[in-house]
């Protein structure tokens, strides 16, 4: 009876992923379909695009990146049972687009629907200034949003006007700049599990999430003057589009004082508020048309695809190398693989059309073998032709690692970067094992040490002190290629690292970086670099080639899409235990995808403007 039972089992099983495979493989099917009837559609648009309009940027549809896909991202939710796409484009791309549309005739104006938007500071920062330089031309930015936020705003406040609907019920929000910093000691403790935590640098946060229930007092420091630090570049360019002082806006925040449309408009943050009508009769007005219906829309993603193209007949290129996301082990192609960028790299180095490379970080950090790899290959680079860094939202940690000893490093104001330290924190999970699950876990050793990685017991007095020697040797490390790549003395990098975090703009004060500017502002400091300070003489070719969606969808049907900690995140998304579950996988994903390394050089936190 036990042995049909057990049969029956495994019948039900294997019929169970049978089943799943072809529920998998037809919505493969009818996904690909109609990704190839969206593709069709959107090389259609692109080269329909109307000869003279207003070009829209809806932030609701378009989503600024890094780097530009030639496929709109997929978004699709199971549980919700709904899709979404959206039009990506690179920050680089898009500040040719409108440097394009300012000497377009066929471009009457640009406006900017800021609702919906995802844009982090930095890129918003890129954005504009590309939008100052297009206002230069005499045309006119428009922006309209119905639900402000601070993020939001800070791209509105470029406009030459600023409009807001006269519907209650959008919410205005302008909050400013705030972070979250779990702790979960606590949790940690009733479940039984101790983290090791062993690191260098009185400001190395990263790992305190599981050994305290508050931060420490340098932690808290060095967040306070991060997100003032950061605020200040925002409230500072806002306060100046809008003609009014930052001791009045921040004044207004504090006292909640931007909630209704009326309130926007009494504070001069905003021009007019316009009923849905009045809204289209506006833009009727603005391009020079009697009614709305005759108004021509240019959507962005097709205006860069039909008018921004590399200049494929020059001879020489520069290479910008795009890292963006963690530095890891595996071979990732959504994060910074080490072993894969170091490969690229020395592609572009012996690649002798390429006279110059840029270096895009945008990158928390990661472990430290995967930077130590990407390090190698870019200083075997400087010594054939330049290198020039630019950084993004992240330069930190191992960001900066794999960057500092760049020919010349531009960093926007709000970057966060510095993060000069490194960590180990390893879980111990035999308390759990035995008073929670009840399993007994006997060792069977060779050696004294041989289940010191078990993380069924807790490191004994010699192996901590084999650990804090290897992460200061890393820290000491560390500290040296800074100083070298930096050209500055051990004690003067080891003064300002200690693992604190800076922006950018602190960062400048310090030596950490040699420029306050964007992508654009390190390509052309690159093409100066390779003999021809022309950028349109110039074919930049962008590094590593990204994905298509046919490859991202693979990606996401294939063994990826059922690793167990993504399964877990996407049930909890959405959820108050979501940030508490992509907590406690941290160290799962950095542990088992980072091929068992032990110290890590990466931030601890994210920050998001409200």
């Amino acid at each position: 009876m036990k042995t049909n039972n057990f049969f029956k089992w495994v019948l039900a099983v294997l019929c169970g992923l049978l089943i799943w495979g072809i529920v998998k493989a037809i919505f493969l099917i009818m996904m690909i379909g109609a990704v190839a009837g969206s593709e069709s559609s959107s090389s259609g648009s692109s080269s329909m695009i109307p000869k003279e309009g207003i070009l829209l940027m809806d932030m609701s549809k378009l989503v600024i990146t890094e780097q530009t896909s030639d496929n709109p991202s997929m978004s699709f939710s199971v549980l919700g049972g709904s899709g979404s796409m959206t039009s990506n484009v690179g920050v680089y791309d898009a500040v040719r687009s409108i440097a394009k549309a300012a000497e377009d005739p066929g471009v009457k104006l640009i406006l900017i629907k800021t609702d919906g938007g995802g844009m982090d500071i930095t890129t918003m920062g890129e954005i504009r200034k590309a939008l100052t330089d297009f206002r230069k031309s005499g045309k006119a930015v428009v922006a309209y949003g119905e639900a402000f936020t601070s993020g939001s705003y800070y791209l509105a406040s470029v406009a030459d006007k600023i409009y807001t609907t006269s519907h209650h019920g959008g919410n205005n929000f302008m909050l400013g700049l705030g972070g979250r910093m779990i702790f979960l000691k606590d949790l940690l403790d009733k479940l039984g599990v101790n983290y090791q935590l062993i690191r260098h640098g009185k400001y190395k946060s990263a790992g305190e999430m599981y050994v305290r229930n508050a931060p420490s007092p340098e932690n808290m420091e060095q967040n306070q003057v991060m997100v003032d630090s950061m605020w200040e570049t925002v409230a500072n360019e806002t306060a100046e589009a809008r003609g009014i002082s930052v001791d009045s806006l921040n004044y207004f925040i504090d006292n909640l004082m931007i909630n209704f449309p009326e309130d926007l408009v009494s504070h001069n943050l905003a021009d007019e508020v316009l009923s849905f009508e009045g809204y289209k009769e506006k833009m009727a007005v603005l391009a020079g048309k009697e009614k709305f219906k005759d108004v021509k829309f240019i959507p962005f993603k097709d205006y860069t695809t039909a008018k921004v193209k590399p200049n494929t007949a020059a001879k020489k290129k520069i290479a910008v190398i795009y890292a963006n996301g963690n530095i890891v082990e595996q071979d990732d192609p959504n994060n910074i693989s080490g072993e894969r960028f170091a490969n690229i790299i020395a592609k572009v180095r012996a690649d002798s059309t390429v006279k110059a490379v840029v270096l895009r970080v945008n990158s928390p950090g990661g472990t430290v073998l995967a930077a130590s790899k990407i390090k190698e290959e870019i200083d075997l680079t400087r010594a054939v032709k330049p290198v020039v860094a630019s950084y993004g939202t992240y330069a930190a940690s191992g960001g900066y690692w794999i960057s500092n000893s760049c020919d010349h490093i531009f960093s926007n104001a709000a970057t966060l970067t510095g993060s000069i330290g490194c960590f180990s924190a390893i879980p111990e999970f035999g308390k759990t094992v035995k008073d929670v699950a009840h399993i007994n876990v006997v060792p069977v050793n060779s050696h004294k040490h041989s289940d010191m990685i078990s993380l069924m017991r807790p490191f004994d007095e010699e192996e901590t002190k084999l650990m804090q020697e290897y992460v200061d040797d890393i820290y000491t490390n560390f500290v040296n290629i800074v100083a070298e790549g930096r050209d500055m003395t051990y004690e003067a990098v080891d003064e300002i690292a200690q693992g604190r975090v800076w922006t950018g703009s602190d960062a400048l004060k310090i030596g950490l970086v040699d420029e306050i500017g964007t992508l654009e502002d390190a390509i052309a400091y690159a093409a100066s670099m390779g003999g021809d300070p022309d950028v349109a003489s110039w074919n930049v070719v962008g590094y590593p080639k990204p994905l298509t969606m046919v490859q991202q969808m693979m990606r996401q049907f294939g063994s990826k899409g059922t690793d167990p900690e993504e399964i877990v995140e996407n049930v909890l998304e959405g959820t108050p235990f979501e940030g508490i579950a992509k907590s406690l996988l941290d160290w799962q994903r950095t542990w088992t995808k980072g091929n068992g390394q032990l110290v890590f050089a990466r931030l601890p936190f994210e920050f998001e403007i409200k």
